[in-house]
C-alpha cells in the first residue's frame, strides 16, 4: 500500500483557482463510495460565501456563553483574583489561536470538514479514530451545555410558575422540573440543528451582540449591589503571586486551552464555508482571544461582586441570576443565558460531531442522523456530575480534554504543513487504494504518536472525581502540562516515524 504521495501517482481531476483556493474540476464526477456522502464532499467554491464578520459573529457566539463565564468565574472560585483569572485566559486564548489557524487554513482551500481532513495523516479508515474521539468530546460538552440552558429554563419557570415548580419532588437528586427543563431545552437544540448550516450562520450572527449585552446588564447589577466597582476590584487573591499562584497557573492555563481544543481540531467544518483565507484568519483572529477576554473580564467582576455581596463566590451565573429580586431583570438574564448556550451548543458540540459521526459510515449516518446520535449521547455521559465542581471542570474534565486532543492537533499540523506543504489530492481523500490508503485504510504511524502522546499528556493526570488517583502515577510531572506534552510528543513522533519510513512529503 502507499503511505504518502509518491511521483508514479498523479494529481487526479482538480484545480487550483489564481486565489489558492482548490475545488474539484468542473465537469468530473464527485467521489463516491463508502468514504463519501453528500455532507462530506468538499464544498463547491461558489458556495464558500463566510466572510470575515461571520467568523468573528460566530467566535462571539461561541465566546460568549455560559461555559466560558464559568472559566473565569471558576478561577475565582478556586483562589486568583481578577487580575490573575484574566491574564490566565488571555494567554491560554492566543496559544490556542495557533493550531486553530493552522489547521483552519484547510477549510477554504480545500472545501473539506475536519474528518476528512484527518484522513490524509490517519489514513480513509483511520480517521474515524480521532474522529470519535472528537465527537465523545463534544458530545460531553454538549451534555454540560445542555445541563446548564435547562438550569436556566428550570429557573426562569420558577420565578413564573411559583414555589410548586421549584419544590416539586426529587428525583435523581434533583426536582422532576429541572429533568424536565433539561429535555425542553434537549429539544430546541434538536429542532435547530434539523434545518442545517444556513440556519446555525444566521442564528450566530444576531445571537452575538445580544449575548454581549447582557453580560454588560449582569456587569451593572452586581455593581450597582456592591455599591461601585471598587468592591469588584478589589477582592485579593487567595494565592497571592508567589509560589501557590504559579503551582496553580500551568494547570488552569492547559484547562483554559483545553477548553477551545475541541475547535481547533475541528474548525475546519466552519471554515470549509470561508470565502477565502484572509476571512477566515482575521474573523478568527478578532473573534476569539479578544472576546474570550472581554468576556472573561466581565465574568471575573461579576463573580467577585459576588464574593463581596454574598461572601462566597458564586461561579453559577444561573445560581447568581437567581438570586435578584427584580423578575425583568432575572428574565432578562436567563434569556441571554439561554440564547449564549444554544449559541455555542449548536455551533462548537452538535455540528462537528455530527460529521465525525458521519465519516463512520458515510452511506448510513448523513449529518443529522450524527447530530442525532450526539445529541443521545451527551445526556449518557451523565453532564450534571461533570459540571458539579469547579474543581473537576476545570481540572479534571479540560485538563483531560485539552491534553488528548492537543496530541491530535500535533499530527494534523506535522502531516499538513511540514510533510505535505498544504497539499493534497481531494478525490483521494474519498478512494480506496489511493494516496490515503495506508495500510488497509490505517496509517500506523499516526496511531503510535497519538497512543504515545496521549499517554504522557493525561497518564499522570488525576481523574478525580471520575475515578481516584493517576493511571501512570511516574507521569504525574508532565499532568500540569497535558495539551502542550501531547502536541508537541505526537507532532515531533509522526514527523519521525513518516521519514525513517522512508517516505517523502507530498507531491501533489
Amino acid at each position: 500500500m502507499t503511505d504518502i504521495a509518491s511521483a508514479d501517482i498523479p494529481p487526479t481531476s482538480q484545480v487550483t483557482l489564481p486565489d489558492g483556493r482548490v475545488e474539484l474540476a468542473p465537469g468530473s464526477p464527485p467521489p463516491s463510495g463508502p468514504y463519501a456522502n453528500e455532507d462530506l464532499l468538499p464544498v463547491p467554491v461558489e458556495k464558500r460565501t463566510w466572510t470575515t464578520y461571520n467568523f468573528s459573529a460566530l467566535w462571539v457566539g461561541m465566546a460568549h456563553n455560559t461555559a466560558s463565564w464559568t472559566l473565569a468565574s471558576g478561577l475565582i472560585a478556586v483562589g486568583m483574583d481578577w487580575k490573575q483569572a484574566v491574564l490566565t485566559i488571555a494567554l491560554a486564548n492566543l496559544i490556542v489561536l495557533v493550531p486553530m489557524l493552522l489547521t483552519g487554513h484547510a477549510g477554504p482551500k480545500y472545501g473539506i470538514p475536519f474528518p476528512v481532513f484527518a484522513r490524509a495523516s490517519f489514513g480513509v479508515r483511520g480517521a474515524n479514530l480521532p474522529a470519535v474521539v472528537r465527537a465523545l468530546v463534544a458530545c460531553g460538552w454538549f451534555g454540560i451545555q445542555t445541563w446548564i440552558g435547562g438550569e436556566a429554563i428550570f429557573f426562569l419557570a420558577g420565578k413564573l410558575i411559583g414555589d410548586s415548580w421549584a419544590d416539586a419532588s426529587q428525583f435523581g437528586g434533583h426536582p422532576w422540573t429541572m429533568w424536565l427543563s433539561f429535555a425542553i431545552f434537549w429539544a430546541i437544540q434538536v429542532a435547530v440543528i434539523y434545518r442545517g448550516m444556513e440556519t446555525i450562520r444566521r442564528f450566530e450572527n444576531w445571537a452575538a451582540p445580544f449575548v454581549l449585552v447582557g453580560a454588560f446588564v449582569m456587569l451593572w447589577w452586581m455593581s450597582s449591589k456592591a455599591g461601585g466597582f471598587g468592591p469588584l476590584f478589589d477582592q485579593p487573591s487567595k494565592l497571592g503571586w508567589g509560589a501557590d499562584f504559579w503551582k496553580l497557573f500551568a494547570p488552569s492555563l492547559m484547562g483554559m486551552i483545553g477548553f477551545w481544543s475541541t475547535l481547533s481540531l475541528n474548525i475546519p467544518d466552519f471554515t470549509r464555508y470561508g470565502r477565502s483565507q484572509k476571512a477566515q484568519t482575521w474573523g478568527q483572529a478578532l473573534g476569539l482571544p479578544t472576546t474570550m477576554t472581554l468576556f472573561a473580564f466581565l465574568s471575573v467582576l461579576v463573580t467577585s461582586g459576588s464574593q463581596a455581596v454574598y461572601g462566597e463566590a458564586v461561579w453559577d451565573p444561573v445560581q447568581l441570576a437567581a438570586k435578584t429580586d427584580n423578575v425583568v431583570g432575572l428574565l432578562y438574564a436567563l434569556v441571554t443565558v439561554l440564547v449564549a448556550t444554544l449559541s455555542v451548543n449548536i455551533a462548537a458540540n452538535l455540528v462537528s460531531p455530527a460529521f465525525d459521526f458521519s465519516n463512520i459510515a458515510p452511506r448510513r449516518i448523513s449529518f443529522r442522523t450524527g447530530a442525532l446520535a450526539t445529541c443521545v449521547l451527551g445526556v449518557l455521559i451523565f453532564p450534571w456530575k461533570l459540571y458539579s465542581d469547579p474543581q473537576g471542570y476545570i481540572f479534571t474534565w479540560l485538563g483531560l480534554v485539552g491534553g488528548l486532543l492537543g496530541t491530535v492537533a500535533g499530527i494534523l499540523i506535522a502531516d499538513y504543513w511540514i510533510l505535505r506543504r498544504g497539499r493534497l489530492d481531494l478525490t483521494d481523500l474519498y478512494t480506496t487504494g489511493g494516496r490515503y490508503w495506508y495500510d488497509g485504510g490505517w496509517n500506523w504511524r499516526a496511531v503510535v504518536a497519538f497512543a504515545v502522546g496521549g499517554v504522557l499528556a493525561i497518564g499522570g493526570a488525576s481523574f478525580k472525581p471520575l475515578i481516584d488517583g493517576r493511571p501512570v502515577p511516574a507521569l504525574e510531572p508532565l499532568a500540569d502540562y497535558g495539551w502542550a506534552v501531547g502536541l508537541g510528543t505526537s507532532m515531533v513522533l509522526y514527523v519521525a516515524l513518516m521519514l525513517l519510513s522512508g517516505r517523502q512529503r507530498n507531491t501533489v
